[in-house]
């Protein structure tokens, strides 16, 4: 029982935060919501922050899982088109963590290392995915420009969705299907002309 409120607990607040803006909401409102007592909210969580780092080990195992590189053979562009759909659909399930990750960080140091940890490793991940690329004979590009198409795509995978909230966008769905092609777009000048065909007609299928 104690678990199931815990775990009731951890997806009100998700919801909440996602929905409200994590500086809107606080413990109270999180147990109003449940109907339960503060007392009982802060017998599994010590403070707001508490219920925040729960939820971001939940998000860093779901990015640890997106981030695994292909095993015992390179990268192609499907692959990137998968790893992209499940950081963007896990950017998306905690796109609290996005939207208010300046205050978030601001006022927790472990979070602010572990977030640090995921943006390293995604960058050393695209960096890696544009060298095995190259190795591949997908693209052809000078080592600058991999390293530079690399970064680039980490930025706009990490920002899209706040882009996209600032623009008005309100389909989260549409939304993600934009930032994937936007990213995918960014090796479209460094494709040979097969993969650059290839990744047309992908395009075309995706967004129709």
């Amino acid at each position: 029982m104690a678990r199931q409120t815990r775990q009731r607990i951890l997806d009100a607040s998700l919801a909440m935060f996602n929905t409200q803006g994590e500086p809107n909401v606080t413990t109270n409102h999180i147990a109003d919501e449940l109907e339960i007592s503060p007392g009982n909210l802060y017998y599994h969580f010590r403070n707001k922050d508490d219920i925040i780092e729960q939820l971001f080990a939940r998000f860093e195992e779901r990015m640890d899982a997106a981030l695994a590189a292909p095993e015992g053979r390179l990268p192609g562009l499907e692959d990137i088109w998968l790893q992209l759909h499940l950081v963007f659909e896990a950017i998306w399930d905690y796109r609290f963590l996005y939207r208010d990750l300046v205050e978030i960080l601001s006022r927790n140091r472990r979070l602010r290392l572990r977030f640090a940890r995921i943006l390293k490793r995604a960058d050393d991940q695209a960096h890696a995915v544009m060298r095995g690329l190259s190795q591949a004979g997908v693209m052809r590009a000078s080592s600058d420009e991999l390293a530079a198409t690399a970064t680039n795509v980490l930025v706009i995978a990490t920002f899209w969705l706040n882009y996209a909230s600032a623009r008005g966008d309100k389909d989260e769905h549409e939304a993600i299907r934009a930032g994937i092609v936007q990213v995918m777009m960014l090796l479209a000048p460094f494709l040979r002309d097969a993969e650059r065909l290839h990744l047309n007609t992908l395009t075309r299928a995706y967004i129709e």
